[in-house]
């Protein structure tokens, strides 16, 4: 039987709490032993709700702890640079929550660090590892659809308007680009690879962030994948692969789904359905990195380093047209 592995959670917000309970969901396979918060009563309520032994203000003093084999980066997306620096300097595996970096310096930087510690190191993009995107992968190898010439990818939703939160506050790199675009990019990544060309469109807000953009990138083979993401409007959650002679319907959410519908010239629609049962999600990604971990990879073979890096190039490409740049960048 495999040894169990040690796990930490740096951050204790929304994300970090969901993380943190999918662990608790394969207690076989992996230990929650600590979490890192700023101060001491926002680390005991988290640690009391998961029932998790180290309770620790500081991150620098996670990172250290002797005990914990991995972490998990849940900080907002501003803060992931020192964060993760801070884990893999002292010798620990990193599982960091999308995107890595607000850019691509920033992520190459980070690539850089853990190859020349020979330590893991992974953007969690849980969506990838999802049963449905992974049958998904395997149909278009298989050619079911016949050649893909498209994609549309819709992730539209309203979080509460906070001028201080990071969905809107762009002293934390807030904006749909780096949240709820950077799924659809990755994601079409995954299918198509990097595109040859990509042009994006923003409305912008009140605080400067981006509300609502859209995205169209070209491959030379001749796929066009649109989408749009809002963080203004009414929930869209559906996206369409398209395909010569069919389509597949991700259903909503199609980021986390549990249901597709398979359309094939001549054949009934064959709707899949792969429910989660008892898990929320997040195991999935969560086992691949201790599976890579322990085979002695310092990557995973399905969200690769110079991928993630690829993409956030993509993302950094379209700021420029947008002219869109963060307070804190130079």
């Amino acid at each position: 039987m495999t040894e169990r592995m040690r796990w930490a959670i740096l951050g204790t917000g929304k994300i970090g709490n969901r993380f943190a309970e999918a662990l608790n969901n394969i207690p076989e396979k992996a230990e929650l032993v600590a979490v890192g918060s700023r101060n001491q009563e926002t680390a005991d309520a988290f640690a009391d709700k998961y029932n998790i032994p180290k309770r620790i203000v500081g991150y620098e003093n996670v990172a250290t702890d002797p005990d914990v084999d991995i972490v998990y980066v849940g900080t907002p997306g501003v803060y992931h640079l020192k964060d993760v620096s801070t884990c893999l300097e002292a010798g620990k595996h990193v599982l960091c929550e999308k995107a890595m970096t607000i850019n691509a310096t920033q992520a190459e930087t980070l690539i850089n660090l853990a190859r020349e510690k020979n330590l893991f190191l992974m953007e969690a993009m849980w969506t990838r590892f999802f049963p449905i995107h992974v049958r998904i992968r395997e149909l278009l190898a298989q050619g079911f659809i016949g050649d893909i010439n498209g994609i549309v990818i819709c992730f539209t939703a309203k979080p509460p308007f906070d001028p201080k939160n990071r969905f809107y506050d762009i002293n934390l790199g807030a904006g749909v680009l780096l949240d709820t675009v950077s799924y659809g990019v990755s994601w079409t990544y995954s299918l198509l690879g990097e595109p040859d060309e990509v042009t994006g469109l923003a409305n912008f807000g009140e605080t400067g962030a981006d509300v609502q953009t859209a995205l169209i990138m070209k491959y030379d083979a001749g796929q066009l994948v649109t989408m749009i993401s809002s963080q203004i409007s009414y929930d869209v959650k559906e996206a369409v692969i398209f395909g010569t002679i069919g389509k597949i319907e991700v259903h909503a959410p199609w980021y986390k789904p549990v249901a597709m519908t398979v359309h094939v010239e001549g054949n009934e629609p064959e709707l899949i359905e792969m429910p989660l049962k008892n898990f929320i999600g997040y195991e999935h990604e969560a086992m691949a990195v201790m599976e890579s971990i322990q085979a002695g990879k310092i990557e995973c073979d399905d969200m690769p380093l110079d991928e993630s890096l690829a993409i956030i190039r993509t993302l950094d490409k379209v700021r420029k047209q947008l002219n869109y740049k963060y307070p804190f960048e130079d």
